[in-house]
């Protein structure tokens, strides 16, 4: 939506009751700044549009001049071209948001990431220690007191947190407030489409300079793991079950449903139920279930002895037996 498309509530797009105080748009502001900014919602189509709507909302709202005259119906166009503040200002390309905000505001803002948005499971490089301590002369003729040397300089150390998201949250994305171990809190939006075990990094947040790193969590209780929109579940089987194949019930988040296994099936093959993932809009992911063999920990006397004839079986006939 643009200035010269059908009037819109700009109060409504900032979240806000109309006539709210200039604080108040601000933080607004700058959360839906962050919400929509593209780079940090690289899968969502409409990110773009919607940023550039929160953009002229806040042009306005903040402007009395401009307020009162959308208040009124006025069109925006030349009208807000002639104040200076119109135009496209993203007519080549979308600037970094933290460069966004410190340009707007004309101020640093405060602590604030989105994180990195992708899965990765190498382990991170831990943080440069900072801080350094300079040598001190030898004392030469009387001896002074002198002053108590520096305090030892503390390595920076990376932190984790673990963060559980429902299936819903994961994939349209979620506001999530951290509080660090200094005390201090920061604010983060999970990108859409996040899956479990993903890792999110805060560069810089952590006690000493350090990353402070989200491991996501999103499960159901039934076992079933969230991947964007895809829906991963590990069937356990027994050596027989998988061999000979079997019928079996696999929970889906709509609820229990029949999987026939083929037989001969081993561990780490990967069954697809079509259409049993997560739905965005028009989008339906499928559901993969992986086969994993189970074998007991403890074996009766016969089942010791079936396995032990399986195994020569598949060792094939000794000389004897060709005889």
């Amino acid at each position: 939506m643009t200035a010269s498309a059908a009037p819109a509530d700009y109060w409504a797009v900032l979240g806000l009751q109309p006539g709210a105080d200039a604080a108040s748009l601000k933080r607004a502001f700058r959360a839906q700044a962050r919400r929509w900014h593209p780079d940090l919602n690289g899968n969502d189509p409409v990110a773009e549009e919607r940023f550039k709507l929160v953009n002229e909302a806040y042009a306005v709202l903040s402007d009395p001049r401009r307020r009162k005259l959308w208040e009124r119906g006025v069109p925006l166009g030349e009208e807000a071209a002639a104040d200076g503040v119109a135009g496209d200002p993203f007519a080549s390309g979308f600037p970094a948001f933290e460069t966004y905000l410190e340009t707007l505001f004309g101020e640093r803002p405060r602590r604030q990431s989105d994180g990195d948005a992708q899965p990765f499971s190498d382990p991170f490089d831990p943080a440069e220690a900072r801080g350094s301590s300079e040598p001190h002369d030898e004392p030469r003729g009387e001896v002074t007191a002198s002053a108590p040397p520096p305090p030892p300089v503390q390595a920076a150390s990376s932190v984790e947190s673990l963060v559980e998201l429902t299936p819903e949250q994961a994939v349209r994305g979620e506001r999530v407030e951290l509080e660090l171990p200094d005390g201090s809190a920061v604010e983060v939006w999970t990108p859409p489409l996040a899956g479990d075990g993903w890792r999110l990094r805060l560069a810089g947040v952590a006690p000493g300079g350090a990353d402070h790193f989200l491991q996501l969590r999103v499960r159901t209780s039934e076992g079933l793991r969230i991947d964007g929109l895809r829906v991963s579940y590990t069937l356990e089987l027994t050596p027989a079950e998988a061999a000979l194949g079997c019928v079996v019930l696999v929970p889906t988040l709509a609820g229990d449903v029949q999987l026939r296994v083929p037989a001969g099936s081993s561990s780490g093959r990967l069954l697809r139920l079509r259409g049993r993932g997560m739905e965005l809009e028009s989008q339906r992911g499928d559901q993969l279930v992986e086969i994993r063999i189970v074998v007991p920990d403890a074996l009766s006397e016969a089942e010791a002895a079936l396995y032990r004839r399986l195994q020569e079986l598949a060792q094939g006939p000794s000389d004897g037996d060709d005889q």
